[in-house]
């Protein structure tokens, strides 16, 4: 199955992309790049939520009910008058539960990765998590997920299925790890390049290297 980076990079992809960015008036280059970064980090903050039987069953229904993937079905009325303050308030409430104390760690290592203050990178987020929990729903319905036991698995598919990511999982999911363990004192914005972009920890970045590339691609090179 495609994984969450090969959907970014889809016409809906490009849709979501163009949608939040111009709903935070940021630059779409640098949305892409923190919605290739975050939403992997969201899922798998979930993906770790998932592992306990209530955590999955709470998922699971969320999945099946609100966060079915309706959302989806109108982007263009979804952005076209401006995202309306219930849907930020529902990614607001996404993101303190699946990150919990870890949700201020998370914006600010992004935004110190791509160069986008932490308050950006919040506004975007929480436009953003609504969006892939209708992703998730509808993934769920296609795979025909019926109960919480699948659900770890359908969140393990996105994060490492897909073709342009098959370089780049273990690299990405060392990156969820270490961001999602993070205690604040700031290391893991050292280890984001190495980690999650393929470049070294001043920033390089590597030949070939992990994300890096697939960002490069999103819109022709940054």
């Amino acid at each position: 199955m495609s994984g969450i980076l090969d959907l970014l990079n889809s016409d809906l992809g490009r849709q979501i992309i163009g949608g939040v960015s111009n709903e935070v008036g940021e630059d779409q280059n640098k949305t892409a790049s923190v919605l290739s970064m975050a939403l992997p980090v969201l899922m798998g903050a979930m993906k770790r939520n998932a592992s306990t039987p209530e955590g999955a069953e709470g998922l699971n229904n969320a999945l099946s009910n609100k966060h079915n993937g309706s959302i989806l079905d109108n982007l263009g009325s979804l952005f076209g008058g401006g995202v309306n303050q219930e849907v930020k308030d529902d990614g607001d409430g996404i993101l303190r539960h699946v990150l919990g104390d870890k949700r201020q760690n998370v914006e600010k290592a992004i935004g110190k990765q791509s160069g986008m203050d932490a308050s950006s990178i919040g506004n975007i987020l929480k436009v953003a998590a609504p969006l892939l929990m209708g992703v998730l729903g509808k993934q769920k319905q296609q795979q025909n997920v019926q109960s919480s036991s699948g659900i770890g698995d359908l969140l393990g598919g996105l994060l490492g299925g897909g073709s342009s990511q098959a370089q780049a999982a273990a690299p990405q999911q060392s990156f969820i790890e270490s961001i999602l363990d993070a205690d604040g004192d700031g290391s893991v914005i050292d280890d984001i390049a190495g980690m999650f972009l393929g470049g070294d920890k001043k920033g390089n970045e590597k030949s070939g290297g992990g994300l890096g590339g697939l960002l490069g691609g999103l819109f022709g090179g940054k």
